[in-house]
Parts: structure tokens; sequence; C-alpha cells
């Protein structure tokens, strides 16, 4: 496994993955880290597009992904990658999504477990009646995310 320091307006992202593809993309909150000008082969697709996104120059991603997680939270975070960008689903839609509407606190617990933030969208998950709910890199980061995203734009 490699790493790479992806610096951001809103903090520096630590992208780790080998060959099998990109398996963590997490904020960190830890001021030393500092982005390097070196970065390992199987991750320069991933540092650059990150970049391009924080520009506004990407809205999809076209990554090889390897999260680790069950086979439940596999399928969360399969659900979150078909919102479109700009746009929110409530956990309850992607309960429903799944088939299985009554799971609605299993898929936010799954969705708090994604470990590959911006790629696969978990901050485009929110409440039902539309406030912005557990975001494990931080709700000011969530609502940034969201803002930057919007079509309003």
């Amino acid at each position: 496994m490699q790493t790479t320091i992806c610096e951001t307006p809103i903090g520096n992202l630590v992208v780790e993955g080998d060959e099998l593809g990109v398996s963590l993309i997490i904020f960190s909150d830890d001021s030393e880290l500092r982005e390097t000008k070196e970065c390992p082969k199987f991750l320069e697709a991933s540092k650059r597009q990150l970049k391009e996104y924080f520009t506004g120059e990407r809205k999809t991603f076209d990554l090889k992904l390897n999260p680790k997680g069950t086979h439940f939270q596999h399928n969360v975070w399969s659900a979150l990658q078909t919102i479109p960008f700009g746009k929110t689903k409530s956990y309850q839609q992607m309960a429903n999504q799944l088939g299985k509407p009554k799971v609605i606190r299993a898929a936010a617990f799954a969705n708090g477990k994604n470990p590959i933030s911006i790629i696969i969208p978990c901050h485009s998950a929110i409440g039902s009646d539309g406030s912005l709910t557990g975001y494990a890199g931080g709700l000011h980061r969530k609502k940034w995310l969201l803002e930057f995203e919007s079509p309003a734009q």
C-alpha cells in the first residue's frame, strides 16, 4: 500500500492504494502533513482527478477503486456512486434503492464507513428532512462540498 497527500481548499486528503486501486481517501486535520511532489505511479491519476475536482474542472471520476468493506457496505457505496454531481439523496432513499426500506440506519452507518471520500460521494447523503447529518470529514466540509457542487454556482 502506498500513500500520497493531496492539498485541497478544505484540508489535506490522505490517498492510499496500490495496483488494485484506490482504497482510502480521507481528510486529515494533521497540520504536519504536506503535499509532496513525489507520488506513487498508481496514485497519480487519483491525485490529478481530485485536483481537477477542486478546481471545478471535473464532475465525475474514472478511477479503479478497491475499498475494503462488507457486502452490504459495498452495496451502499455503489448506491452512493449513482448520486449525480450536485445532487443529494436521503438515507431513506438509499435504503429504498437497495430494496430494503427498513435498513435506513444500517445504510447511514455504512455511508459513514465509506473509506473513499469525494469519489464515493458520501457527502451527498442527507437526512430525510434535508438536514446535514454526520460526515467523517466534519460537517463543515460536508457543507462546503455540497455548496461547491451546487448547481446554483
